[in-house]
């Protein structure tokens, strides 16, 4: 009795701390979050700090070691407007299926990213979502490719302009652009698109001169200041890679705390990465490369960045030495990376996404809800059938546990006369119903069973609904057009009938229709079930339904969903098996 009563209270105060930490901590920084990223779309003059100085280019930098370091010229950091920032030099567009933007010829400089197929807001007039920014503007955030400093021969720089062969990058046309340095040698950069995030970069040097010449190429991308994260330990937002097939993790914070991180690898690739999108640099695999993280600053404004370099190449008096990298910037769609990891050969390119700890089922789980959502072409269908499928899978757990409670249930009247006879006696008590449940077969903790895997099923659809960017703005039906956000119905706003902004510290009580709906489902659930036998135990059992509506009123409509289709499967089984084991109890006339 008391290995059951500790066991469901455990779970109670595990549950009880994981939403309390999503409605007090989370959702307050969300909202905050979302609330800034808003007004940063729609700044048109942002004000930053002012870039007063240069950052260190001594030698030991990791920063300045790819040749990157930033030219004062630049001018201030975070004051410009994005379309002032873009216009201070040439530019050649992007246009392909999913990604537009442009490249700065002042540096060869991918700085302009946006996202064709994904808006800000749920709103088909809301912005598309911005990756890369120009360097000047607000959040700038840039990738480049390039050649590092060497003693007696003249690379270009970040203030070095160079000549494109077209206008616009487009997938059917590539677009080289190139720089002669005046000394026999010309620098040319090829870029090539596909069809969705990926840009294809090759660095060639042709050799003009009448000696040798060997250099080291590189990849770099950097983000200026540290952007708004959730800080949430359920995702990983940060600096990130992979080297030799083992996967690196680095948050801003510990950069700042730690220092720089330094990996020497075969291939592999590295990056930033948001909650739904990445930039990341790819190195050609059969190179070993130096990776580093780092962070540096540029006039009191904090800058964060992946590089790598590669090994040295040589160019031949004239012959060509050339090399290839990729640049990856967009979104983090599961079966999208595991294609490139297949077609491309990149390495377990899927660990962008944070699945975590428990990959190995929310890896399967997604891909499930990803195959079940192609034959119904809806997610909030597919959560449906995925629950279809788990309570399938659990059916024999849960149909020992059921019976077992249908048997305890309808003790109710042996263990009420138990009670009455024993009541001043604890332990003769205690004695007593055990033998009882010895006698009838039943198992008192068999009801506790489905409960620890129902656990784990949970958290880890809830990781799945909170990383998967294939859930973003993803509808149900009526008034849920976003499975990844909470129902957006609540108490507080009459369930739509009055507009106003719902603040975070209120949140947990603006429920929505289907938090409720799931409490009345968990309700009847818990009245199907023999009461707890501990009188403060079954005081917080009456009690749960209750609070799960309040805490579920904040989570994803996704997740309530699931929750309240799985109550609604768990009473009618559990109700079938009642009613058969009424008839079958009865007929072998146990009371």
């Amino acid at each position: 009795m008391n290995e059951q009563k500790n066991l469901v209270l455990a779970i109670v105060l595990s549950a009880i701390v994981f939403f309390g930490w999503q409605i007090l901590v989370v959702n307050p920084q969300r909202q905050a979050i979302e609330q800034s990223q808003q007004v940063t779309q729609q700044a048109t003059q942002p004000t930053g700090t002012p870039a007063g100085e240069a950052p260190r280019t001594d030698s030991m930098d990791p920063v300045a070691s790819t040749g990157m370091e930033l030219d004062p010229a630049e001018g201030v950091a975070g004051t410009q407007s994005r379309a002032d920032a873009l216009a201070k030099s040439g530019r050649v567009t992007i246009n392909s299926p999913r990604l537009g933007g442009s490249i700065a010829l002042t540096g060869a400089i991918v700085d302009d990213i946006l996202l064709k197929d994904y808006r800000e807001e749920v709103e088909l007039d809301s912005p598309n979502i911005t990756v890369l920014n120009p360097t000047g503007s607000n959040n700038a955030y840039i990738a480049k490719f390039g050649w590092s400093r060497q003693k007696g021969v003249t690379v270009p720089q970040v203030d070095t302009v160079w000549t494109a062969d077209r206008d616009v990058l487009t997938v059917d046309a590539p677009v080289t652009l190139s720089w002669a340095n005046g000394e026999g040698l010309i620098f040319e950069q090829e870029f090539s698109i596909d069809r969705n995030f990926m840009i294809s970069v090759t660095q060639r040097v042709r050799n003009r001169a009448q000696e040798s010449v060997s250099l080291q190429t590189y990849g770099v991308i950097r983000r200026f200041g540290k952007p708004n994260i959730l800080g949430f330990y359920l995702l990983h937002e940060g600096l990130l890679g992979i080297f030799d097939n083992s996967l690196t993790e680095v948050d801003y914070d510990e950069l700042e705390e730690d220092g720089p991180v330094h990996k020497n690898a075969q291939g592999g690739w590295l990056g930033i990465t948001d909650k739904y999108w990445l930039a990341a640099i790819i190195p050609a695999q059969e190179h070993t490369v130096d990776a580093n993280f780092t962070m540096g600053e540029n006039g009191g404004v904090k800058t964060y960045q992946a590089d790598y370099v590669g090994p040295a190449i040589e160019a031949r008096p004239g012959g060509v030495a050339e090399t290839s990298g990729r640049l990856f910037v967009g979104a983090k769609e599961l079966s999208l990376l595991d294609r490139y990891a297949e077609e491309t050969n990149v390495p377990n390119f899927d660990l962008a996404v944070d699945f975590g700890w428990f990959y190995f089922l929310t890896k399967p789980m997604f891909i499930t809800l990803d195959v079940l959502f192609g034959w119904w072409g809806n997610f909030g269908l597919a959560i449906l059938s995925l629950t279809l499928i788990i309570k399938a899978l659990l059916f024999p757990i849960a149909n020992k546990s059921y019976k077992s409670m249908s048997k305890m249930k309808l003790l109710a009247p042996k263990m009420a006369e138990l009670k009455e006879r024993y009541g001043d006696d604890r332990m003769r008590l205690n004695q007593e119903v055990m033998e009882l449940y010895k006698r009838e077969k039943v198992n008192p903790a068999a009801g506790c069973l489905p409960i620890i895997p129902q656990m784990f099923i949970f958290f880890a659809l809830y990781k799945v609904l909170f990383v998967s960017i294939e859930m973003r703005h993803a509808p149900f039906f009526g008034w849920i057009v976003d499975l990844s956000a909470p129902d957006p119905l609540g108490a507080l706003t009459l369930f739509g009938l009055i507009s106003w902004q719902v603040p975070a510290f209120l949140a947990m009580f603006n429920i929505g229709i289907w938090p409720i709906l799931m409490g009345l489902s968990m309700y009847a659930m818990q009245k199907l079930n023999p009461p707890p036998p501990d009188p403060m135990q079954a005081k917080i059992m009456n009690m749960l339904p209750i609070v799960f509506t309040f805490f579920l009123a904040t989570f994803p409509a996704g997740l309530v969903l699931y929750w309240t289709w799985n109550n609604l499967l768990s009473i009618a089984q559990q109700w079938t098996i009642m009613k058969r084991m009424e008839k079958q109890l009865q007929q072998q006339k146990i009371p």
